[in-house]
């Protein structure tokens, strides 16, 4: 405390001064600079065209709306080659080609395009297009160097003094569009048809291999002409399947493949064809077809839909069209399927109800438009509808029932679906509904039910008024006669005096047929029993025993 009384102030808690003391700013440091600045180029110059593109590089049907219409005729031509539009489309016209080249073969409609987009150009290489080489030449490098010459077998060997000798020559780049003088006829090259054993053989390395040519929604193209004879090459056979829009009309498929190819087809199953060269097939004399090096754009075709189809106005096809909405489809399309049974599934269909719909969910637009084109020629029907993926038809008014004995059964169908709508789409005021208490089966139930009658599988009841016991014994007695007809067969009867067998006086000795020109079945497991299953002789015995008895 001796120290504090001596301070001047002996006030300790003394009041901080008015004025604070001024702040003093800190010293911000700046960024230090980089060793090295950044170089600051100039922008690129752009490159000068010497020369003005070329008209053949640009996709007009692609990013442009390209439209020239079109009239049957040469709408281009070069010299011998043309572009030339036709009953069956953009065809291209080359000197010396057996026919008129075209994209697809198999999936060109049947109707005349009515406009392209795109230029009229032949899309083969040089020099059959004006299209120039954008190509590189390949880079050398040391494995190329090292790399052995490869040398073939001549085709034209030449023949010495002292003997035959082998001739090998260097592979040369194959020439485009070499057609031979003198061409075989189809008939000459194919040669004396194949027997059943002969088939069989040269199906059996084919059956489970998958050395192939794949026939996709394009169906057949004009480059897999030159495929196939790539395959013939080292096989007799050529192995094609064939899945998609394609399959719906496998006959169309089948017609074009040996039209083209001037082979001939031994074994179809499904979406598989098995195509044969030929007994007298030379692959060095076969002509050389040129390689399409795109794809042309697609030409502008009428329109599938129509807002009123023939036979119809606009107020009854939109009625049609409202009605098909909660119409149930008859089947689903899956993608690239086998649709070889499409065609007789919508004719039936089209017995009970005049409007079918076919789901086809997760299929590309084209496809099933393609589809809706080929079922309008092979049912026939009237399209009226692909909304919602799905394609809605109509049978149209000239429609005749496959089976005319029961005709009473497209009018009840006609009163359910359409709901007064008669047979050309038009109502129809004096429309009776039919009696409730009448049935009435389907043609194809009546078709089935005849059949089985003459069978003996099945019995027509006259009188429908039967107690159960009566039923019951009428049951019985037609399942015996029933088994006793299905599992009876004339049997062999041995005589007692000579000990000589022989048939019965209206059975008949089988005779093996030879001919196998006619050989359409699809198996080759074995041939067929002269005793048909499960026939029981010792049923025609029976009667004999117990007469005896």
């Amino acid at each position: 405390m001796p120290i504090i009384a001596k301070l001047p102030s002996p006030n300790l808690f003394s009041t901080l001064p008015s004025t604070p003391p001024p702040n003093t700013p800190r010293h911000t440091s700046s960024p230090p600079k980089p060793p090295i600045p950044v170089p600051k180029y100039p922008p690129p110059p752009l490159k000068s065209r010497k020369h003005p593109p070329n008209p053949a590089f640009k996709t007009l049907h692609r990013n442009t709306k390209y439209h020239k219409p079109v009239k049957p005729g040469v709408i281009s031509s070069d010299g011998d080659r043309a572009v030339v539009v036709g009953e069956s489309g953009l065809s291209y016209l080359l000197p010396g080609a057996p026919f008129e080249f075209q994209f697809s073969y198999s999936e060109t409609p049947k109707v005349k395009p009515v406009a392209i987009r795109e230029p009229a150009f032949l899309p083969f290489g040089p020099p059959t297009m004006p299209r120039p080489w954008t190509g590189k030449a390949p880079m050398k490098n040391e494995r190329r160097k090292a790399r052995k010459i490869a040398l073939v077998e001549s085709m034209n060997p030449v023949a010495e003094e002292e003997g035959r000798v082998k001739q090998l020559e260097m592979v040369r780049p194959l020439e485009m569009g070499r057609f031979p003088a003198e061409v075989k006829p189809r008939q000459k090259v194919i040669g004396k048809p194949l027997t059943r054993a002969e088939i069989y053989e040269l199906l059996k390395p084919h059956i489970g291999s998958n050395r192939q040519v794949n026939l996709g929604r394009d169906g057949l193209t004009h480059n897999m002409l030159e495929l196939v004879h790539t395959h013939w090459k080292r096989r007799p056979v050529c192995k094609v399947r064939c899945l998609g829009v394609p399959t719906v009309d496998m006959n169309n498929v089948c017609r074009c493949l040996e039209e083209k190819t001037g082979g001939k087809i031994i074994h179809r199953v499904g979406g598989t064809v098995y195509i044969f060269r030929g007994r007298n097939y030379d692959h060095s004399t076969r002509p050389w077809y040129p390689v399409m090096l795109w794809k042309p754009a697609t030409p502008v075709y009428p329109k599938l839909i129509q807002e009123a189809p023939e036979g119809l106005t606009k107020a009854e096809a939109d009625e049609l069209r409202k009605k098909g909405k909660n119409l149930l489809p008859i089947c689903r399309l899956a993608k690239n399927g086998v649709y070889t049974s499409l065609v007789k599934d919508v004719r039936n269909a089209f017995e009970g109800s005049p409007l079918v719909k076919i789901n086809c969910e997760r299929l590309e637009p084209s496809d099933y438009k393609k589809i809706g084109a080929k079922l309008k020629d092979l049912v026939p029907c009237v399209l009226l509808s692909f909304d919602n993926e799905q394609i809605l038809m109509w049978r149209g008014q000239d429609w005749k029932s496959m089976y005319p004995e029961a005709p009473s059964a497209s009018i009840s169908a006609d009163s359910d679906a359409t709901n007064g709508f008669n047979f050309s789409g038009s109502r129809s005021d004096d429309y009776q509904k039919p009696d409730p208490n009448t049935v009435i089966s389907s043609p194809k139930m009546m078709s089935l039910w005849q059949r089985a009658i003459e069978t003996s599988k099945a019995m027509l009841l006259e009188d429908i008024g039967l107690g159960p016991d009566s039923l019951l014994q009428k049951v019985e007695e037609f399942d015996g006669m029933s088994q006793a007809t299905e599992h009876s067969y004339p049997a062999l009867v041995f005589s007692s005096e000579d000990g000589i067998s022989s048939h019965d006086d209206g059975s008949e000795e089988d005779e093996d047929d030879d001919d196998d020109e006619d050989f359409l079945s699809d198996s080759f497991e074995g041939m067929e029993s002269s005793v048909p299953i499960g026939s029981l002789p010792v049923v025609v015995i029976d009667p004999i025993l117990q007469a005896q008895a």
